[in-house]
């Protein structure tokens, strides 16, 4: 063994003994807390009176909306969950007395603290984002802030957002909203027409319509719509009121719908109108749509209505329709039972889409009938496939369709309600009646080309076989048995000619078709179809005009529609007895109105 000349073994042992007392006492100021690679989520719950709220129940789920921590507020009012991985969490905020609070894809970021402003009432709770602060220890410490504010190339810049530009955004590509009330947009339209207010379909315009959505804290979606007025020649109000509620999930948005109605009997047979009761209906929505893979597109949903009218009625009406898209085009196929559902085929990719729906669903009106003097609704179970495809500037799309209606409806421009006692039914929306025609079955299909001349106008050319119904002119029509035996079912060429388009000078819009199909048989084309175009018979014109209006943030457009402009498609109908019925497949009409969009 080797001893070092002058070496103390006891002095050695001392010596190290001290040496690492020293670093042991020093160690916390040399080494700082290890950086902070999580993010944190904190904040305050409080009353609409400011008062901090102890013992409220915080849980924290994430994105796939499952539970990960649950605490409680303490006596202050404060909450923190640390630790958190960075990604984006939904928070739920519950006490006793108060409306839960809900607040969904709050983002956590590296070494950042989210701080939520929680605000409890016994109506409206809300959850905002106030801000989002570094970490104690995080990365962003305030030696580096000094850094940052001490190099001029690094210097933050304070501005307003210049025009045009987007709110800043989360993590996940979602821009963040805090206020109450945003995307708000408005329609409403005020129109007047010549009495045929309603089509074959029960498509009604009562004179104004108005639709109004907003989103509520940036995930609920309200939105309102309504059609008011006064229903045919009777000058008895009516009314139409609907209101729908979204909250968007990941990936999914669901809405919920109550529509309510009130309509008066009025038209022709003064004297039997003024003995029915109001046509009342309320009906309670669902629908969905959801996002299956990259190409795949589901939107489903049911309905439960109850019209009462003479009777109480109750039937449910489900739906469904799936699309896969194409590099060029796309493939659809539609399931509909009970009511007809016109807004599928409104174009996605309009801005106002969804008010645009929300009006078309509101306008159809329920199709009551009256059968042996007991209330009948007309219902129909639809099935629609469809393909298109595009080549450069040309369209090409075939469809084909299936439908069975039950208590179909027949409008009678000319009734006589002493032939029909108890079958007859005066119309909502004009001086005509309306007949229960019992089933009707049919189908058809459709092939159309459109082509694109330059980028403001399109021309477009169909041809198909549609279901229609013809009377038998072998059966003598006494009562109203004899005229259900004789109506039949058959099919019908039908060959129409469209073109659309925009004056780039005047912003005018126009769409003019013209349908040609023999006309002497009744109610021809499918009646529940959710075609983005439906052609309807003879001769139709549509004209959109805006009216330049300066200084105001909202546009004014003014409209006309001509449809059937040449009253093709009148059916007359003889009685035994010489008497003469004029069934009527669309009625012509003229309407006129103004549209303001803000």
């Amino acid at each position: 063994m080797t001893v070092w000349k002058g070496t103390n073994p006891l002095r050695w042992g001392v010596a190290a003994v001290v040496m690492t007392g020293v670093a042991l006492s020093v160690s916390p100021a040399l080494a700082s807390s290890p950086i902070r690679f999580a993010g944190q989520i904190g904040g305050l719950v409080a009353d609409n009176d400011g008062r901090p709220q102890s013992g409220a129940i915080v849980a924290l789920y994430n994105r796939q909306d499952h539970l990960l921590q649950r605490i409680a507020t303490d006596f202050g009012g404060n909450f923190s969950f640390d630790d958190l991985v960075p990604d984006v969490y939904n928070i739920r905020v519950s006490l006793a007395n108060f409306v839960p609070a809900i607040r969904d894809r709050v983002p956590v970021r590296i070494g950042m603290r989210s701080l939520l402003d929680v605000n409890l009432s016994r109506m409206f709770s809300s959850i905002h984002l106030v801000s989002t602060v570094p970490t104690p220890g995080g990365l962003m410490s305030d030696n580096w802030k000094w850094t940052l504010r001490a190099d001029s190339s690094l210097r933050p810049i304070l501005r307003f957002l210049p025009s045009g530009a987007t709110a800043p955004k989360s993590d996940d590509g979602a821009t963040e909203k805090t206020a109450v009330f945003s995307d708000s947009r408005g329609l409403l339209k005020i129109s007047a027409s010549d009495g045929s207010q309603a089509g074959t379909t029960g498509e009604a315009d009562l004179g104004t319509q108005f639709a109004f959505a907003t989103s509520l804290f940036g995930t609920n979606n309200v939105q309102l719509s309504g059609n008011v007025g006064y229903a045919g020649t009777s000058g008895a109000p009516a009314a139409s009121i609907r209101t729908s509620y979204s909250h968007q999930f990941a990936g999914v948005t669901p809405t919920v719908a109550v529509t309510m109605r009130q309509l008066y009997v009025g038209g022709a047979g003064e004297g039997m109108a003024s003995q029915l009761p109001p046509l009342r209906t309320l009906a309670i929505s669902f629908s969905d749509k959801t996002e299956i893979g990259d190409s795949l597109t589901f939107e489903y949903g049911s309905g439960i209505d109850m019209v009462s009218f003479v009777d109480h009625l109750h039937y449910f009406s489900p739906y469904a329709k799936l699309t896969y898209d194409l590099d060029h085009g796309s493939i659809d196929a539609t399931y509909s039972s009970g009511n007809a559902r016109p807004e599928l085929g409104i174009n996605s990719a309009d801005k106002n889409a969804d008010l645009q729906r929300d009006l078309a669903s509101l306008s159809v009106m329920p199709r009551v009938t009256l059968a042996g003097g007991r209330a009948k609704v007309q219902r129909g179970d639809d099935y629609e496939v469809g393909f298109n495809q595009r080549f450069g500037s040309r369209e090409y799309r075939f469809s084909a369709y299936g439908e069975s209606v039950g208590n179909s409806t027949l409008t009678i421009a000319n009734p006589e309600l002493s032939n029909f006692t108890g079958d007859l039914l005066p119309d909502l929306f004009s001086s005509s009646a309306l007949f229960n025609a019992g089933r009707f079955t049919a189908m058809g299909y459709t092939a159309r080309m459109t082509q694109d001349l330059g980028d403001n106008y399109k021309v477009s050319a169909s041809v198909g076989s549609i279901g229609v119904m013809e009377v038998s002119p072998s059966v003598a029509v006494r009562t109203a048995e004899d005229l259900r035996r004789a109506i039949g079912t058959s099919n019908r060429f039908a060959a129409t000619m469209r073109a659309s388009g925009t004056v780039r000078q005047s912003g005018t819009r126009f769409v003019a078709e013209y349908q040609w199909a023999n006309y002497r048989s009744a109610m021809p084309g499918p009646q529940f179809s959710t075609e983005s175009t439906r052609p309807a018979p003879g001769l139709n014109i549509l004209l959109r005009q805006p009216v330049p209006f300066p200084g105001v943030a909202w546009r004014i457009e003014a409209s006309a529609e001509l449809r059937n402009l040449l009253a093709q498609g009148y059916l007359p109908l003889a009685l035994v007895g010489g008497q003469q019925l004029l069934l009527v497949n669309t009625p012509r009409s003229v309407r006129g109105g103004l549209a303001f969009v803000f």
